[in-house]
Order: C-alpha cells, then structure tokens, then sequence
C-alpha cells in the first residue's frame, strides 16, 4: 500500500550521500544505490519518503519495544523539557528524574539488584563494565585480576573497550582491536559449531572452554566473563540448554565476575524483564540501553549487583568514569514513560504467554521451507538459517552472506524489515504486534524465503 508522496527521495538522499556518514555501512556502494528515507512510524509499521508501509521486524535495532510513536512518552520528554532540560550528576547533584528511574530499576530487577550506573547507549555501559571490574578487583588489592573473557562472534558495542570486548572478526580488523587484556572463547553456536555432538553436548563443550581459558590464563589474573544471554547482532545463537548452568557453576567456583549483557535481552524480549531471569543465572553485573526506552530517547547503564556495589560505595576515593549525559533528565523521563507501559499493560507477561508462543509456533513451521535449514525462536526474537539443501547443516559454496543479502533486499522489497547476519535472517519486532501482525510477518517472510529461493536456484546457488 503507498499514499502520496509528500517527501522529496531524490533531493533527501543526495543531501544524505553528500554530507553524512552511516554506522557500519559500504559508503561507497550505499551512496551510489540511495538510502531508504524514513519518515514516520507507528506501533509495528514504518513509512518512507514513497509512501511505502513497512513492518518493523527488527523493532527499529532490537529496542522499540513498546513500538513507535507511544504519546505517553513524547508527553514525558516535552514536560521534563519545560521543566529541566538538563543538568549533570556530577559535583554532588542529583535530580527528580534520575532518582524516580534508579528506584525503579531497583524494583524491576531481581533482588540482588539494587543500583545503578547510568550511561548513554549499550556501548558505554560495556565501556563501564570494563573500568567498574577493573576497579572492584582493585579495591579488592587484586590489581593483577584484568582480563576479561568474552565470546567469539559477540557484539558488546562498537567503542574501543566494547568493540574489543566483542568477538567480531570484521571490526578487529580495524582500529587496532581488540585492546589489550581480554581474551574470546568459543560461542555456543550448535547449528554451526556443534558438529556431530548432540546440543546438549555442545552446550558443555562450549562452556567448559571458559574454565579452560581461565586456567590457561590464571585464575589470579582473570576478572570476568562477559555475554549476552542470546547472542542477538551475532545471529540469534540461543545457547543449549545445558550452556548457562556450566557458566554459572565455573563463574562461583572460580572467583569470576560474571557479566549478562542485557542491552538486547533486557526489558521484555525474552518474556522476563532481563534475559538473566530466563536462563536462571545470577549474574554480578548487567549493562542495559535499547529496551530501556524503547529507544526513543538515547539512555543506557550497568545495573550492579550489591556485593559488588557495596565494595564501590565503601572504596575510598571517587570512581573516576562517567559521561556528560549520565543520567540526563530527559533521557530519564522518557526512559520512566516507556518502563511504565511495560510494567501496566504487562507487555512483558504477554511476551512470555501470549504473542511470543503464538509467534514461535509459526516461525517454528517456517523450518519446513527448501531453503531453511533451521528455525529458531526465543521470547520474540527469531532466526531462519538459510541453507543449500533442507534440513542439512550445511553452508553455501562461495562468499558467505551472499544468500542472505538477497534475502534481506527480497524481504524489504516485500514490506518487510528482516536483517541478514551472514546466510542466517533474524527478527526481533516490537513486543507490542499483535496476532494479525504476526500473522503478516511470517506471510512476508514466506514471500521472501520463496522469492530468495527462485534466485538462488537461478543463479545454480541451490542443492
């Protein structure tokens, strides 16, 4: 469906190409193609500068979680604007939004979960990660405790410390990463990794190699272990069921910190307000952003366990870190809004017993298509493994991601936002669509696998 077209594309994308420059993006090839102007959006949908409606299935990048364009957010943001626009937390000051968004974190965690460190996106957060574990084993006169273990293909934000603390080939490329002091371990990635092993046995594989680098390491030299509870930019890797207990048992037993990035998995998208809850772990440290306003605002931070922020408090001398906008006002208020409907209208209950099951199950039978060798779903964020011959776990022959950038043009071609990590098409919409919404994403996903099919059989890419 288009309506008329009350943007100029061809003047707002040669001003775009002629002046800005777009994270994680071929500039040269996206400049000569055009950018996709978007203009507005409204609950699950998008729109462009053609008029083009388009579902978000990605939940802009896994953040809307209570989809666009809510009033009671922008109401927020607008009178927390009239009233204080800004100011800092430094210098001994505080305000009323920071505070009333502190203490409802405090309350929304599990309970060993009592304050807070407020940051301005997920990569800061991993940024404070690094320096809040550095200076707890510190002040603990364990100085010599630095390295910090992480998984192979992660993604923990793009600055140095986040970018390094990420496993992701094609950003170590650059930059001179990884920084010095941290050291990656294999993913729990069974479709690809498990080889003959059962995925049961593939999940204690996986772990047991943190208990091995540590020895290699040095447990005295060892600070923690960071990961996501899902691996989401990484292709949505759900661990095997056996991965995080092991975790969990090496982490205690060997005097590790364990840190559960929830930028993603927080806030609703697994069906409990942090990924942690779903796994069963008790991690020390939680950094948070995306679902936290759902986006509309930028925020982020570390939620810190009380053992660990009882060494910091009780530390003498300040904790040298944080940000300008730490805890910016605004930010705050949108970020209270956006909490306040996921806690009223129990938008996070209805993931785990409403729209995620009725979602999973029709993504599950997605796995019967020529081209899917694996279809997987937790909470409401999903992943399609795109294969050469169903249900074989095998890969194409040549470039990898070249069956999955067709699919992903196919896909929004066909009205669809799906993102293509390598050959694997991942979803993650707003926790806010509804049955008939769902019922449209799995129809277009249908299109697209069946359009991506035909192309890749044209093109000899198929058996």
């Amino acid at each position: 469906m288009t309506v008329s077209n009350v943007y100029p594309t061809a003047p707002l994308r040669a001003l775009d190409a002629a002046h800005h420059l777009h994270p994680f993006s071929d500039m040269k090839s996206l400049n000569a193609e055009g950018s996709r102007v978007i203009v507005r959006a409204k609950g699950c949908w998008l729109e462009d500068s053609d008029g083009n409606r388009i579902l978000d299935g990605m939940a802009g990048l896994w953040c809307v979680n209570v989809g666009h364009g809510r009033p009671e957010i922008a109401e927020a943001v607008a009178a927390q604007m009239g009233e204080l626009s800004y100011y800092n937390t430094f210098f001994k000051t505080t305000h009323p939004p920071v505070i009333k968004l502190a203490g409802m974190l405090a309350d929304l965690a599990p309970p060993a979960f009592n304050h807070v460190f407020f940051t301005g996106s997920g990569s800061e957060s991993n940024d404070t990660v690094m320096r809040m574990v550095r200076t707890y084993w510190q002040t603990l006169e364990k100085p010599e405790k630095t390295v910090i273990i992480a998984r192979k293909n992660a993604y923990h934000g793009s600055t140095m410390a986040g970018a390094s603390l990420g496993g992701m080939a094609p950003m170590h490329k650059q930059g001179g990463l990884p920084i010095p002091g941290i050291h990656h371990i294999a993913q729990p990635y069974w479709f690809d990794e498990g080889g003959d092993l059962s995925p049961a046995e593939f999940g204690l594989k996986a772990a047991q190699e943190l208990e091995a680098a540590i020895d290699e390491i040095g447990e005295d030299k060892v600070a923690a272990f960071i990961a996501e509870p899902v691996q989401g930019a990484g292709g949505v890797i759900i661990p095997p069921e056996t991965y995080w207990p092991e975790i969990a048992r090496i982490c205690k037993e060997r005097e590790i910190l364990l840190v559960a990035d929830e930028v993603i998995c927080g806030f609703g998208r697994l069906g409990k307000w942090f990924g942690s809850e779903h796994f069963g772990i008790e991690p020390d440290l939680m950094p948070i952003a995306k679902g936290l306003s759902s986006g509309y605002l930028p925020i982020g931070g570390v939620m810190v366990a009380d053992r660990i922020a009882d060494v910091l408090v009780n530390a003498t001398g300040d904790f040298n870190h944080g940000f300008t906008y730490s805890g910016h006002p605004v930010a705050c208020a949108a970020a209270i809004a956006n909490l306040t409907i996921l806690r009223d209208e129990k938008i996070v209950e209805r993931v785990a017993d409403d729209i995620g099951p009725y979602l999973q199950k029709k993504w599950a039978a997605l796995a019967g298509h020529p081209l899917v060798g694996e279809a997987r779903m937790i909470g409401l964020m999903g992943a399609l493994e795109l294969v050469p011959s169903s249900p074989a776990r095998r890969r194409f022959a040549g470039d990898a991601g070249r069956a999955g950038t067709i699919c992903r043009d196919f896909s929004f071609r066909n009205g669809l936002v799906m993102r293509a990590v390598r050959d694997s098409m991942i979803i993650s919409p707003p926790l806010v669509i509804t049955h008939a919404e769902a019922d449209e994403l799995v129809r277009l996903t249908e299109k697209t696998l069946d359009d991506t099919h035909a192309e890749l059989t044209r093109q000899g890419m198929m058996g």
